[in-house]
């Protein structure tokens, strides 16, 4: 069913100078009327209806003129904007009009840049979800068409699992960007020991250091919600893993939680690269990010802090010394700075 149109100029509603010439009419023929009617006795009834009817005429030709000459800048930025052509204002432009033609300015910028969104977004689904699905297409037919030995067919099975799941990752970090990109993100705080929840995040993500070190620091207790704010903790840590060079560090620090990491850190401000459905590729820690997927997982843990009533913030700073506490045995300090993504949370205590 579609939308009901718009009254069209003209129609029931009439049109502004229709309103305007009225308004101009009844200010000039009212007084008239009233110092008329009064004044003369003598004069024919013929004769004071014709004067009446002349002034009335001349009352909303008048007021017809008038309104013209008011509504010809509206009129004006009218034709302009079907042209498509309303950015340059002009001397006698009053103030309601340099304010649309802002207004409309902004308006189009706010469209081009969802627009812009909604193509990076169908990028998305055409590159990064069609490449796991055509590597899994492949690895279903040789698992179905060849004979395998039992260790090539588990392995087979492997890598079909693996591109199952950063398929499902991906549909699930688009999905989430999705709805925190319109809808508040809602919690429901409870005290949380931080320690415990960073130490889960290690365990989760152990099997993906591959050779880095992976270490938890710090203690702390705030009110949050423990599995929305681990989503962010491992979106982070995920990342973190992806570009080290030695290590990764979560820590529990009195303003929140912070990753840290050795990896070459971010190309942009964390405020340009931390917004879904970017329309242009990106590269993050040294990795490039195809259009529409850039910094989904910054933008959803920037809204998850945020629901908190905190932020996310990034920062590169010296190599942070080894926590003696940790059971992990300290690794060799890095020779680059560190880049370090902070979860600030409010009322954090020992």
């Amino acid at each position: 069913m579609s939308a009901p149109r718009p009254t069209q100029r003209g129609g029931q509603q009439g049109t502004l100078r229709t309103q305007f010439t009225l308004i101009i009419f009844l200010l000039a023929f009212l007084p008239n009327l009233a110092l008329t009617l009064p004044a003369r006795h003598d004069v024919s009834i013929l004769t004071l209806v014709t004067w009446m009817v002349v002034v009335a005429a001349l009352c909303a030709l008048i007021g017809y003129l008038l309104s013209g000459v008011l509504l010809r800048p509206l009129s004006r930025l009218e034709a302009e904007v079907q042209r498509g052509d309303f950015a340059q204002p002009h001397r006698d432009d009053p103030g309601e009009i340099l304010a649309l033609r802002g207004a409309f300015a902004d308006l189009l910028g706010r469209l081009s840049t969802e627009q812009g969104r909604r193509n990076a977004f169908m990028a998305t689904l055409v590159h990064d979800l069609k490449t796991p699905l055509i590597a899994t297409g492949h690895l279903t037919r040789v698992l179905t068409e060849h004979p395998l030995p039992d260790a090539e067919r588990r392995e087979v099975g492997a890598q079909i699992l693996a591109e199952n799941a950063r398929l499902l990752a991906l549909v699930g970090q688009m999905a989430d960007a999705h709805r925190f990109e319109r809808e508040e993100v809602r919690v429901q705080p409870q005290p949380t020991d931080l320690r415990a929840l960073v130490e889960g995040v290690a365990r989760r993500l152990g099997p993906q250091a591959h050779g880095l070190t992976l270490q938890v620091m710090g203690q702390g207790q705030a009110p949050t919600d423990a599995p929305v704010l681990e989503r962010a903790v491992g979106n982070l840590a995920e990342n973190a893993l992806r570009y080290a060079r030695h290590e990764v560090t979560l820590a529990v620090t009195p303003a929140g939680v912070e990753v840290r990491d050795d990896g070459p850190g971010l190309c942009a401000p964390l405020s340009e690269l931390a917004q879904p459905f970017n329309a242009q590729p990106a590269t993050i820690a040294g990795q490039q990010y195809t259009a529409g997927t850039t910094g989904l997982g910054l933008f959803i843990a920037r809204r998850i802090a945020e629901a908190h009533g905190g932020s996310l913030t990034y920062r590169r700073t010296p190599p942070a010394p080894p926590d003696p506490s940790s059971p992990t045995p300290p690794s060799p300090p890095a020779s680059s700075p560190q880049s370090v993504f902070t979860l600030h949370l409010p009322e954090v205590t020992p």
